[in-house]
């Protein structure tokens, strides 16, 4: 599994953000698509709540990428 990284300086960062700068969506509604058909896990369960507060520490996986949300 691929493990990316994104370093975030606000308190958090919403799920389809996450997605799209971690590079595993191309685009914001690629994101929302994904999670709204339930493919993404956060934290090791699905989750279909596209505007979802990521925060340091939580991770989320689509397909074969693993994204973890890091503070700056």
């Amino acid at each position: 599994m691929k493990v990316e990284k994104v370093k975030i300086d606000s308190e958090f960062i919403r799920l389809q953000d996450l997605l799209k700068l971690g590079g595993v969506c191309s685009t914001g509604g690629m994101a929302k698509v994904v999670i709204q058909n339930g493919e993404v896990t956060v934290n090791g369960e699905v989750c279909t709540m596209r505007g979802k507060k990521m925060r340091a520490g939580d991770w989320a996986v689509f397909e074969d990428t693993k994204v973890i949300v890091e503070e700056n």
